[in-house]
């Protein structure tokens, strides 16, 4: 059982809510990591760096601190480049999250380049951030949407993509791990189909990046969006990647300060990238501190992560099969050993606010409700669930008392039904 904690034996350290030296309840089990990250104490120092000495608009001033401040802004976004192994980081558009990154997309190159009767494909697990764009920009222009149904493991429908997809499609957007499921989908297989017909693809993978490597060349995608606070940086930053010859093609998204070349009373003219989608002033801090996040992450490796994490669910799931009553979403890590790290469950006839609320009250953070996902929880015919996300900082303890808290949350709310 040691080694199986190894890993976040030696993370934890980092991490200031994991310390008994802090204010707050020094026994809180944070089993919430698929909702927002932890910080440590690296990012936090740089964040905290940046505002205490750094402090300056970048890209605008001559003077030593707005250099230093633009220097660190662009590390970044270098980093962030590498990270996903981008062929340059003028392809690296910051904004602040990965809902605003797909919004850019869908307004900027979705108003360009769709036209009345193009079609669009999502999926049935699709987090709100990823629908609702495209159903704006279907009223919009006229498109339509089509969408992947799901199998009764709740894997992808992989064969209903291919009876879908048609001439008529102009892009399929999907995410890369569902944070309901667990579900982690053929990126590459659907990236081959959908350029066969001539179609892009755009992948949100907020739920992937901190768990696994990422790869565009091999996932062989057109669009990624990102976001800070899944991988363990600050909140209020994100990012969009794309090709840079599509990104030239695409017209502004935001107009204003930075974004621009030459302005005059009646006309302007753009900035090359990735500053033409760069309006105002960035998360200047925010964004090194990302830069910073990813680095961590780069430290303790991104293929260690993914073997603890995937011992980790398997160990959840084996301990949950003791739970009487539960009902668990999405595939088992038999059916698919690369799913998220991740059980989302219901019980009938209880609520999963109620076991979430008794949980908080032993000091263990899950998550409730419908997780951004209404259309899946529908499909379901559910209201809500629960769910229990890990990362490498996750131990076998936390779980044990995870399971029995959830069991003695369960017949107390059976016995007050």
């Amino acid at each position: 059982m040691n080694k199986l904690n190894n890993l976040a034996n030696i993370t934890r350290k980092d991490f200031p809510l994991f310390s008994s030296q802090r204010d707050v309840v020094s026994n809180l089990i944070y089993l919430d990591h698929a909702a927002t990250s932890q910080k440590p104490i690296q990012v936090i120092k740089k964040l905290s760096n940046y505002y205490k000495y750094e402090n300056a608009n970048v890209h605008r001033g001559a003077h030593q601190l707005s250099a230093k401040a633009t220097e660190e802004f662009e590390q970044a976004r270098k980093i962030t480049s590498e990270f996903i192994n981008a062929k340059s980081s003028k392809e690296i558009i910051f904004t602040r999250n990965a809902t605003e990154a797909i919004n850019l997309v869908a307004y900027s190159w979705g108003n360009s380049e769709l036209k009345e009767d193009d079609e669009i494909i999502l999926s049935l697990m699709e987090h709100h951030s990823n629908l609702v764009p495209w159903q704006l920009l279907a009223k919009r222009k006229g498109c339509k949407l089509r969408y992947i149904g799901i199998t009764d493991e709740g894997l992808l429908d992989f064969d209903d993509f291919c009876n879908q997809i048609n001439d008529r499609t102009k892009l399929v957007s999907l995410l890369h791990i569902s944070n309901t499921l667990g579900t982690c989908n053929p990126i590459q297989k659907i990236s081959k189909i959908a350029h066969d017909y001539g179609a892009l693809v755009l992948l949100d993978a907020c739920q992937s990046l901190a768990h696994q490597s990422i790869d565009i060349d091999s996932l062989n995608i057109d669009f990624l969006a990102g976001s800070s606070h899944k991988i363990c940086g600050p909140t209020g930053c994100g990012f969009l990647w794309a090709h840079e010859n599509i990104l030239e093609s695409m017209p502004p998204f935001l107009g204003g300060g930075e974004m621009i070349q030459d302005v005059s009373l009646f006309e302007s003219s753009w900035s090359d990238l990735p500053f033409k989608f760069e309006a105002g002033t960035p998360a200047i801090g925010e964004a090194i501190g990302m830069g910073a996040a990813i680095n961590y992450l780069q430290s303790i490796g991104l293929n260690n992560i993914q073997m603890h994490e995937r011992e980790m669910t398997k160990y959840l799931f084996n301990q949950l099969q003791d739970v009487k009553g539960i009902n668990i979403l999405g595939p088992s890590p038999e059916k698919q050993e690369n799913r998220a790290a991740l059980a989302t469950f219901y019980v009938k006839n209880i609520h999963s606010n109620d076991i979430a609320e008794l949980l908080d009250s032993k000091n263990i953070c899950i998550r409730s409700g419908h997780h951004c996902c209404q259309p899946l929880h529908k499909y379901y015919k559910l209201t809500s669930s629960a769910r229990v996300s890990l990362s490498f900082t996750s131990t076998t303890d936390e779980i044990d008392l995870f399971v029995e808290e959830l069991k003695s949350a369960i017949n107390f709310l059976k016995s007050n039904s």
